[in-house]
């Protein structure tokens, strides 16, 4: 569920989330890190909806992994995604060829936060080969604590026409 709030106020972010938000967390592998991050996101009220290596528990094509998850936040059905292979690149690359999908891939709290604020990112791509725990949860921290407060819109209305321009016909 989102939350708007009203845009006069220049303390508060112009967008944060409450309730239980939605989220793809997908990997192409079993990793011990992604049971760190799913009890860090449900202990933050977020609904995890697992896919790729995720859900089955075995190996899963890394390409196939981040569509079938990067379409479910594109169509709505998860409000966000956190997505993992073993360098992140792969499958960040796979997401984006999704429309609508703007994915990133951070490897520290800073660039989780600029993501999210400077390009509205709405899929998080961690690397399985270099996540510790404790990195992970500072970067989810700063992931979905990031204010969305207005400074990226004009680049994200940039990077729509750059979109528009590439993908017609």
């Amino acid at each position: 569920m989102r939350r708007m709030q009203d845009s006069t106020s220049s303390t508060e972010p112009a967008e944060t989330y409450t309730g239980r938000v939605r989220i793809a967390l997908c990997s192409d592998e079993p990793y011990p890190v992604h049971d760190t991050v799913r009890v860090w996101l449900e202990e933050h009220g977020h609904q995890v909806v697992p896919f790729g290596s995720v859900a089955v528990g075995s190996e899963t094509p890394w390409a196939l992994a981040a569509e079938s998850a990067a379409e479910a936040v594109a169509r709505g059905d998860c409000d966000q995604g956190v997505f993992f292979c073993w360098t992140g690149t792969g499958i960040s690359i796979a997401a984006n060829k999704v429309s609508g999908i703007r994915a990133a891939l951070c490897s520290d709290p800073g660039q989780a936060e600029g993501a999210r604020v400077w390009n509205h990112a709405n899929v998080l791509c961690l690397s399985n080969r270099t996540l510790a725990d404790d990195l992970a949860k500072e970067i989810l921290t700063a992931w979905f604590g990031a204010q969305l407060d207005g400074r990226g819109d004009a680049g994200v209305a940039d990077l729509t026409a750059v979109e528009a321009r590439h993908r017609s016909g």
